[in-house]
């Protein structure tokens, strides 16, 4: 009889143990959620790293941050701007599908654009779906989902941030200073280092206008006018970047962070003008200053080809993200970001909610990723300067075509041989693009006619009236 009771009493310390054992896995799982962070710069070239073979542009921080990570090479924005590409980071889908075809600017741009007045907030949106993961959400820096000029546009916080501070917001909205991005993203992982957080740090540099500080001037003074400002720019941002990092450190909160470097588009394109007003950050240095690289790729700023929107992705991780890797051969685009957020936070998607972009969550973490979904670009303010001319494009296993129906022009490169698009293919592979037109035109039928009427501004029933 006493062997038998000995025998259940065995039993249950088994399954007690048994039990401790599962609530404590429930709880390590928990707190492996990292913290991520976005850092998401402004028409930064390609070419303005260090590693990436700048010629003036000095870049220790982010230098350093691809030695401690991966230095994706082939990475993509899906639009050559910064409002539609801002909106592929936010959705997880094509800007085009919310009729987000250019930059954010004034209601009669936007009536003449066939655009909504802003991104709408019940869009399927990547704070939102981090939240119900148990994300505290915040944004800071740059916003440009509407615009100063949209008075009634929604507030940041409509869109699933738990905070934030911002400027290129709806004028009744309170501006932050553009330069203290960083500082505002360290003090809100200070604030919230015990639980997990996600912060889009969208950070002014290298947009016009240029506020150089004399500090870094003077590092640079053995350079040229226009690339002592430009270089003083990426330096002051560059160190902050440094500065964030040793603040993850110190909070003991950096092997399980996730932070991301990456551009909204490529370089602008250099013009005259040395001085220049924007109504969010006031009066400073012009496109005469803006000399990005692109690192020897073709086009610019609202180009399809590489330079527009080929640009750096940082990836660092120290607890999971080999260091040192230089991935040059996986293709990768701004799409992407939700759905991987999502996978490494260890939560889904909404089931009725269709991504672009796939998971590269293995990719950053170091393991093989073969992408089964094409790139597709919708752009519809091409024009006749030389490489500015593509007005759409899809990329699919290394093999990019671009084209402009009205112009009669397509292209076809293979990116995998040559990088920077300099050798047309087309003639020689008619079957491949015919394959990748016809791809084209079937992502193009998906595609809205109208923009969304519950993305209009009041104003603009008057202004409509009027156009």
């Amino acid at each position: 009889m006493r062997s038998i009771i000995l025998f259940f009493c065995s039993l249950f310390l088994l399954s007690c143990g048994s039990k401790k054992e599962t609530k404590k896995e429930a709880v390590s799982t928990e707190e492996t959620q990292p913290n991520i962070i976005f850092i998401f710069a402004d028409d930064w070239g390609y070419g303005d790293l260090g590693v990436h073979g700048s010629t003036f542009c000095k870049t220790p921080h982010l230098d350093k941050m691809a030695s401690e990570g991966i230095d994706f090479q082939n990475f993509s924005v899906v639009n050559p701007v910064c409002s539609p590409s801002r909106v592929g980071v936010m959705t997880g889908q094509y800007p085009a599908r919310h009729s987000v075809h250019g930059h954010f600017a004034s209601v009669a741009s936007h009536i003449k654009r066939n655009m909504p007045d802003w991104l709408n907030p019940e869009a399927p949106l990547l704070p939102k779906m981090l939240k119900k993961a148990g994300y505290t959400t915040a944004h800071f820096g740059k916003w440009h989902l509407s615009n100063t000029h949209v008075k009634d546009a929604p507030s940041p916080l409509e869109y699933g941030y738990d905070e934030y501070g911002a400027f290129n917001l709806p004028s009744r909205l309170y501006q932050m200073q553009a330069d203290s991005t960083l500082y505002k993203t360290i003090d809100f992982a200070k604030r919230n280092k015990d639980k997990p957080f996600f912060i889009n740090a969208w950070i002014h540099a290298t947009h016009t206008p240029h506020y150089p500080k004399e500090k870094y001037m003077q590092q640079f003074a053995h350079l040229n006018e226009q690339e002592q400002v430009y270089a003083a720019v990426v330096a002051e941002y560059d160190a902050r970047i440094g500065e964030l990092f040793a603040a993850l450190e110190e909070l003991g909160i950096d092997d399980n962070t996730l932070v991301v470097f990456s551009s909204d588009n490529g370089p602008e394109i250099t013009g005259k003008n040395k001085i220049t007003k924007d109504n969010s950050t006031g009066p400073g240095l012009g496109t005469y200053y803006s000399v990005g690289e692109t690192g020897g790729l073709k086009g610019r700023k609202r180009a399809l080809f590489a330079g527009g929107i080929r640009i750096p992705f940082l990836v660092r991780w120290p607890a999971k993200v080999p260091a040192g890797v230089v991935d040059k051969t996986t293709e990768l685009a701004a799409v992407d970001l939700l759905p991987t957020f999502l996978e490494l936070a260890g939560t889904n998607h909404p089931q009725a909610y269709q991504p672009d972009g796939v998971s590269i969550a293995s990719a950053i973490m170091g393991k093989p990723f073969n992408r089964q979904k094409p790139i597709f670009w919708d752009w519809r303010f091409s024009s006749d300067r030389p490489g500015f001319w593509p007005s759409a494009a899809v990329q699919e296993a290394n093999w990019k075509l671009l084209t402009n129906q009205e112009m009669g022009r397509t292209e076809l490169y293979n990116i995998a041989t040559d990088w920077a698009e300099q050798k047309d293919l087309s003639a020689e592979n008619p079957e491949k693009v015919q394959e990748l037109m016809e791809k084209l035109r079937d992502f193009q039928e998906t595609l809205p006619k109208s923009a969304p009427e519950n993305s209009f501004s009041k104003e603009r029933a008057i202004l409509d009236s009027e156009i």
